[in-house]
């Protein structure tokens, strides 16, 4: 009788199939990247056969490393409806990020609906920014995120809400003419929202300086209240109290809202928070999204 395949091992695989890479499946197994290589290693010895090829920094399944993803999957799920019928199903655990700025918004919806939908679920919150949410999404980290476009030159997963971007700043602030200088207070690089901000600044003339910058939300806002300079943000209702829009600028239209899903989450999970995000926007707004009935 053939020695048993080590189903660890085979779930480190198919982890590097669903997370993209190694390194990303040692984070979403909370494993160093050593033992997620020798997990592959002692595979191929144990079949010899070689699984993964590397090229450069990159690798790549071989032929029949793609076919024993495949046979894996399938012992993989065997053996969790074994479990679940013996040792009763565990409870779901959904890690789900958001940006500041759909806090207060988007999320709401979407958490009431997941509780409704998934009673004995286990939630897990986390606010960041989109680029480092959208990673940690990449990495298996965070299940869904809902992040902002724009960061990143290819769209990344499905558009569920716009965002109207508006020139405010502190009560008292008053725009300076152009050409001159003007003070800006913006998010900390990279920001999708900085850069479009000092390029529109810059072609109506002005010598933009960036005067006050934060990792957070909450300090930008204060830092305009503050009378610190102008910013750019996006806005789902009306800006909050101590903030004037500065309408004598021209209109810097909208941002996408996105909601970005790990590999292998079930599409129940991702279909049931686009569902509730985009009918939760058009309840507030009217507007429909592109491509959406």
């Amino acid at each position: 009788m053939a020695d048993p395949l080590d189903l660890t091992h085979l779930r480190t695989l198919v982890t590097i199939a669903e997370t993209g890479g190694f390194r990303r499946a040692a984070d979403a197994l909370h494993l160093s990247q050593p033992t997620v290589s020798q997990h592959i290693r002692m595979l191929e010895r144990r079949l010899k056969l070689s699984l993964v090829e590397r090229h450069g920094r990159g690798s790549y399944f071989t032929p029949d490393g793609e076919r024993l993803v495949a046979e894996a999957r399938k012992l993989l799920d065997a053996q969790d409806e074994v479990l679940a019928r013996f040792a009763g199903s565990a409870p779901v655990q959904i890690a789900i990020g958001s940006t500041e700025h759909a806090g207060d918004g988007l999320l709401t919806e979407l958490l009431a609906v997941l509780r409704t939908a998934y009673p004995d679920a286990h939630l897990h919150f986390r606010i960041d920014r989109s680029t480092t949410l959208t990673e940690s999404v990449s990495k298996g980290v965070v299940d869904l995120a809902v992040v902002l476009g724009g960061n990143t030159t290819e769209p990344v997963g499905a558009e569920v809400g716009l965002l109207d971007l508006r020139w405010v700043a502190g009560t008292t602030w008053q725009l300076p003419p152009a050409p001159g200088p003007i003070s800006l207070v913006a998010f900390e690089e990279p920001c999708g929202l900085r850069r479009r901000a000092v390029q529109k600044l810059g072609a109506l003339g002005y010598q933009v300086a960036v005067t006050a910058e934060s990792g957070n939300l909450d300090g930008v806002v204060a830092a305009a209240k503050a009378g610190l300079g102008i910013a750019l943000l996006p806005f789902l209702t009306a800006p909050p109290g101590g903030l004037a829009e500065i309408r004598e600028l021209p209109a810097m239209g909208s941002i996408d809202v996105r909601l970005v899903a790990r590999r292998g989450l079930g599409h129940d999970i991702e279909n049931t928070a686009v569902d509730a995000i985009t009918a939760h926007y058009h309840s507030i707004t009217g507007r429909r999204l592109r491509g959406v009935a």
